[in-house]
């Protein structure tokens, strides 16, 4: 089988075909399957070049753990300020330094479009870990397996996405994601955070949309509750966004409403909507789903840097 995957850029949950994610799921199963002395050997000599100039936990180390999970070698940074940035140096040169001692390149950035302006200039395939407000792809696929593993479908499915749909990143590589299936979606925010115009106008054509206000109206039809922040450093005035935090809370009262075998997901990491309540819940799956995102990362890396993948 070709590996469509091979020196790819993953900027986009969009460039990605179907047939594309259902692969990294079936190599992610297969990655769980095997000893960690069998996957040392598929990376080995590799390195993975780590560009982070905004702060994460799950996407840094779990990009870091994949690599050392296949026996390559991570170097880069999580802090612009301890980089030759703080110097002046543009992100076009800090991408070229990085591509002269890397085999693949993950860029989290602030900035719109940062990481396909990163994919022009590096000769080294570049993974996404977020640019801006636009897409987080790797964390869609995690979300997408998460479902799979868990309902073992996505197709008829009805998902209930929840919380900041204006600037949440994650929900946007997600509902991309979604519209390769055919589920029935959700979208439940306060009025000023409702998804953008522009991507729901496309997503539109492709999905089953319905929005919301209340989550009550939607909790006992769906079977995937997906929660976002509502996330303070995105909003431009403070006051706006005391406005709408704590919007929505998921506790054991709302759960009740839902269907017995409701999941509840989260990009991570979380405020206060969901309580700690929920989290010895048979419902809770947010650190099922972070946990899987080493293997899955590994999995992409795999068909990213093997041209004929073992698996």
């Amino acid at each position: 089988m070709v590996n469509t995957l091979y020196l790819r850029d993953i900027i986009s949950i969009q460039d990605l075909e179907r047939e594309d994610l259902e692969r990294i799921f079936k190599v992610t199963d297969r990655i769980e399957s095997l000893e960690i002395k069998e996957l040392q050997t598929i990376a080995e000599g590799k390195t993975l070049g780590t560009m982070f100039f905004e702060p994460s936990t799950r996407t840094r180390l779990s990009f870091e753990a994949a690599m050392n999970l296949l026996g390559g070698n991570v170097l880069g940074f999580s802090e612009a300020r301890n980089t030759s940035v703080e110097k002046g140096e543009t992100l076009a040169d800090t991408v070229r330094m990085i591509d002269c001692y890397s085999d693949a390149i993950v860029l989290r950035h602030p900035s719109e479009g940062a990481a396909r302006y990163a994919a022009e200039i590096a000769s080294k395939p570049v993974i996404s870990g977020g640019s801006g407000t636009e897409e987080h792809p790797t964390q869609a696929i995690v979300d997408l397996y998460t479902i799979v593993k868990e309902k073992r479908k996505i197709d008829g499915l009805k998902i209930a996405i929840v919380g900041d749909l204006k600037y949440g990143r994650t929900v946007y590589s997600l509902l991309y994601a979604l519209a390769k299936f055919n589920p029935h979606i959700y979208l439940v925010s306060p009025v000023e955070l409702k998804i953008r115009e522009d991507p729901l106008l496309e997503l539109g054509g492709k999905l089953r949309l319905s929005q919301h206000t209340n989550i009550e109206e939607v909790i006992g039809d769906v079977d995937v509750l997906y929660v976002t922040r509502i996330q303070k450093e995105r909003f431009p005035d403070a006051h706006d966004y005391e406005r709408v935090r704590g919007s929505y809370i998921v506790d054991l009262p709302l759960l009740e409403k839902g269907k017995e075998n409701l999941i509840v997901m989260h990009p991570l990491p979380r405020l206060d909507e969901i309580a700690t309540e929920v989290d010895k819940s048979k419902n809770a799956k947010y650190f099922v789903q972070a946990s899987r995102a080493r293997t899955v990362r590994a999995a992409l890396l795999t068909l990213i840097l093997s041209e004929q993948p073992p698996y």
